[in-house]
């Protein structure tokens, strides 16, 4: 018998479709948050079920209010009467900086020659600064040759140490002074004694009108010329005044390229008001050396004279007493203008200048290193300020600020005054320089109150920019300053 064992392997094979798969994710999120805070149901049902005036009158509250009725009231009306906060603006400007330079203008070739600036002027649009240079001290002045340079501070691409024009002059150019209409229009005094009108848009030959030396012209140097309006609306004339005591008004010939003297005036000891003239006669001057000059803005009759002799004096156009001197030749009479004398100085009177806010006040400055401000109704000062322990040079009021004005030291300081502070000592102080850099003048620009321009004798011309405090007017400063006006002198 035989067993036999047998395997089979069957092997069955299919193929199918092929088979789509997909995969999909979703994420969501949902989030919700509420509360809600009750009273118990009594409660509420109590609240909801008093009258509307009781809902309102929590209880306590008021005899609350009529236990403190008579105290708010009382202090409410203390509050009202209170001044503690009049002055009080609110102020979101930066404050880190009182004054912070913006641009040193030079002139190189007048910083060779070792030229100083002798005085700076805004043009009357504010964008142009005009600088004479000259010398402020010893040595042949009327030989040496000088200039007057323009910046537009505007300008794109301003080079601090490349003017937009240069007017070469062929001696020291002792004053300054741009037209208050047309910004092309410069008037300047010199050392010779000349008065000269430049117009900066005739860039070849800039000289619009100048005196020349002739009978009618001054004979020493041109300390202040101004602009004066005259009788025909927009048209004025060229006030100038020299350290020979003679004050001329010159208009202009176009036609013929040269001034014409309108009036004259001359100061002699002899018919300046009599309460300084002792003390001025012992001085041993036949004339009244003229050092610096003022207009008013608000009369338009009224001048004011500061002298080598500190003699500081009220003067009129329109006076018709003959000077005391021979004619030496003018076309014109000499007139004699002082009608008022100020206390004198103790020396020369290097700057006046008139507050463009009250019609009576005004500031002098000189060798006596003070600023006084002066009532055109009193003799002596109201307030002396100590400003350095030299000589003054200029000094002048804020076109913005009624109570604010600056003096320009020879010491090198630039001193800034705000009179409505309770310290008199200056609220702001430019100390860049030194004794061999003297501050030789300065200019507010009256259409950019924040600008200020200073001139140095190291021949720079420095624009710093004042900070809100400065330049921005209080609301109780103008009565301040008329109660100021009003004080009798000491």
């Amino acid at each position: 018998t035989h067993r036999c064992n047998l395997q089979f392997t069957i092997i069955i094979g299919c193929q199918t479709r092929a088979v789509h798969s997909a995969e999909a994710e979703v994420q969501t999120l949902s989030t919700a948050v509420s509360w809600t805070q009750t009273q118990p149901h009594d409660e509420a049902q109590e609240l909801l079920l008093q009258p509307a005036a009781d809902r309102l009158d929590p209880p306590g509250l008021k005899a609350f209010l009529q236990r403190v009725e008579d105290t708010v009231i009382r202090e409410l009306d203390r509050n009202g009467r209170s001044h503690a906060f009049d002055e009080f603006q609110v102020n979101w400007e930066d404050q880190s900086q009182p004054v912070s330079c913006l641009h040193c203008l030079q002139h190189p070739s007048a910083q060779e020659r070792g030229l100083h600036v002798t005085s700076v002027s805004w043009s009357c649009t504010g964008s142009v600064i005009a600088c004479a240079f000259g010398r402020t001290d010893d040595g042949d002045w009327i030989t040496e040759p000088s200039c007057v340079c323009t910046w537009n501070l505007d300008r794109r691409g301003l080079n601090p140490k490349q003017a937009d024009l240069v007017i070469d002059v062929a001696t020291a150019v002792t004053a300054l002074c741009c037209h208050p209409q047309q910004p092309a229009l410069i008037a300047g005094g010199l050392y010779s004694g000349e008065v000269v009108v430049w117009d900066t848009s005739r860039t070849q030959d800039p000289v619009l009108v100048q005196t020349g030396m002739s009978a009618d012209s001054h004979r020493e140097p041109v300390y202040q010329v101004a602009w004066v309006p005259l009788q025909k609306a927009g048209e004025f004339g060229v006030l100038s005044a020299c350290s020979g005591g003679r004050v001329l008004l010159w208009t202009g010939d176009l036609n013929e390229g040269r001034f014409v003297l309108n009036a004259a005036y001359a100061l002699v000891p002899q018919q300046v008001p009599h309460s300084s003239y002792v003390s001025f006669k012992a001085r041993g001057s036949s004339t009244v050396g003229v050092t610096s000059l003022a207009l008013s803005p608000w009369d338009p009759d009224t001048f004011l004279v500061g002298s080598e002799g500190g003699l500081l004096l009220r003067c009129s156009f329109s006076s018709q007493t003959p000077a005391a001197v021979p004619s030496e030749g003018h076309n014109v009479t000499l007139r004699a203008p002082a009608v008022f004398v100020f206390r004198p100085r103790s020396g020369p009177v290097h700057s006046i200048h008139c507050s463009p806010f009250h019609r009576n006040l005004f500031v002098s400055a000189g060798t006596d290193g003070r600023a006084h401000l002066h009532s055109l109704l009193q003799a002596d000062p109201l307030l002396s300020l100590r400003v350095s322990d030299s000589s003054v040079f200029q000094v002048q009021w804020s076109p913005s600020r009624p109570l604010v004005f600056a003096a320009a030291a020879a010491q090198g300081t630039v001193h800034i005054f705000d009179l409505g502070r309770r310290s008199l000592r200056p609220a702001a102080t430019i100390e860049q320089g030194g004794a061999d850099q003297a501050a030789t003048c300065l200019a507010f620009n009256s259409q950019n109150s924040h600008l200020l321009a200073l001139g140095r004798t190291n021949g720079t011309v420095c624009i710093w920019q004042l900070s809100h405090d400065l330049t921005e007017q209080s609301p109780r400063e103008i009565s301040q300053l008329e109660q100021i006006a009003n004080q009798v002198a000491a």
